[in-house]
C-alpha cells in the first residue's frame, strides 16, 4: 500500500492560498509592530497605516506570499500527513493506524524543522516588502554616530528600495549572498519546531473532542473552530521568537543592528524591556483564528473532494 500521497500537498496549497488572503492585512500590522517604530499599540498601528498608505498599505507584499506561502503550506501539510502515515506504517504495520500523541509530536516537530528551508526566504522577502514604506523612507535616516540626517539633505530620493519580490530577492543575493535569504532562519527554527507542535496537536485534540466518530468526516464548523483555536494558541505562544525573527529579517532594510539571535534578544530587552517580546501577541491571536480556520477548512474540504474520485 502506498504511504506517500500527493493529494495532501495539493490540498495544503489550496488551504494556504485562502489563508494568505484572509490573514495578510493583519500580518502586515504584526510585522510593523514587531520590527517597526512609532506605533503605540495595535489600533494605532492600523490607523497609521491606513492614514499614510490607505487600504493598499495592508496588502504590501501580498503577491509574493500568495505565490510562495501557498507552496510553503503545501509542503507543511503534505510533509506532516505523509510523515504521520510513515510513522504509523513502521510502528503499527498500517499507514492508516491512528497516531499516538508521541507520533503527532514527532511529525509536528519534523515538519517545523523541514519547513524552514522554504519558509525562511519566503518570510524574509515578505517582511522586507512589508517594512518598505515611503513615509518611513521620507523621514530621517540614522547614520551611526551622526544622529539623524534628513534624506533630502543627502540628495536621496524618497523611493522604495525594492521594486517587487523578484527585485528584492536579486538585491539580497547581490548584497548579502545566499545566506542573506536565510537571515533569521535560526530564530525561525526556534519558533516553528514548538510552534507546529502547538498547531497540529491542539487541532487534532479539538477535532476528536468535537467529532467522537473517528470514521466520520468532521463538520466544517468543527474544522473552523478547531483550526482557529489551534492557530491562536500556536501564534500567541510563538510570539517571543517571532519578534526576534522579524527583527533579524527586517534588520538590513536600513542599518544592521543585530549580530545574531542572542544579540537581538539582549539589545531588544535592554532598550525596550521584557514586554517587547510580546509585541504583536494580540494581533497574532486575532489574526491566527480566521487565518488558520480558513487554512484547515480549505485543506480538509479539498482533501475530501480530491479523495472522492
Amino acid at each position: 500500500m502506498t504511504v506517500f500521497h500527493l493529494d495532501d500537498f495539493l490540498a495544503g496549497w489550496i488551504g494556504g492560498a485562502s489563508s494568505v488572503i484572509v490573514g495578510h492585512p493583519l500580518d502586515t500590522v504584526k510585522t510593523r509592530l514587531q520590527a517597526g517604530k512609532g506605533y503605540r499599540n495595535t489600533l494605532h498601528c492600523i490607523i497609521s497605516i491606513y492614514k499614510k498608505e490607505n487600504v493598499t498599505g495592508f496588502f504590501k507584499g501580498l503577491s509574493f506570499p500568495l505565490a510562495s506561502i501557498t507552496l510553503y503550506n503545501s509542503l507543511v501539510f503534505g510533509f506532516f500527513s505523509n510523515t504521520q502515515r510513515l510513522i504509523s506504517r513502521y510502528r503499527y504495520g498500517d499507514g492508516r493506524h491512528p497516531c499516538s500523541m508521541l507520533d503527532l509530536t514527532v511529525a509536528s516537530m519534523l515538519t517545523g524543522l523541514v519547513s524552514v528551508g522554504v519558509g525562511a526566504p519566503v518570510d524574509l522577502v515578505k517582511i522586507r516588502l512589508q517594512m518598505q514604506t515611503q513615509p518611513v523612507l521620507a523621514e530621517n535616516f540614522n547614520l551611526a554616530g551622526n544622529g539623524s540626517v534628513p534624506l533630502r539633505s543627502m540628495g536621496i530620493q524618497s523611493q522604495s528600495l525594492y521594486r517587487g519580490p523578484l527585485h528584492c530577492i536579486s538585491t539580497i543575493l547581490q548584497n548579502e549572498g545566499i545566506q542573506g535569504l536565510y537571515r533569521g532562519a535560526g530564530a525561525m527554527i526556534l519558533r516553528d519546531v514548538p510552534g507546529y507542535t502547538l498547531y497540529f496537536i491542539p487541532y487534532t485534540l479539538f477535532c476528536n473532542w468535537m467529532n467522537p466518530d473517528a470514521n466520520a468526516s468532521p463538520h466544517p464548523c468543527c474544522i473552523c473552530l478547531a483550526g482557529g483555536l489551534a492557530g491562536s494558541i500556536s501564534w500567541v505562544t510563538a510570539t517571543p521568537t517571532d519578534v526576534v525573527k522579524s527583527r533579524l529579517q527586517a534588520d538590513a532594510v536600513q542599518h544592521r543592528k543585530y549580530k545574531g539571535i542572542l544579540h537581538c534578544i539582549v539589545q531588544s530587552y535592554k532598550t525596550e524591556g521584557i514586554h517587547v517580546f510580546f509585541r504583536g501577541a494580540t494581533v497574532n491571536a486575532i489574526r491566527g483564528f480566521p487565518m488558520c480556520a480558513t487554512m484547515f477548512l480549505g485543506y480538509e474540504l479539498s482533501l475530501q473532494f480530491l479523495r472522492s474520485f
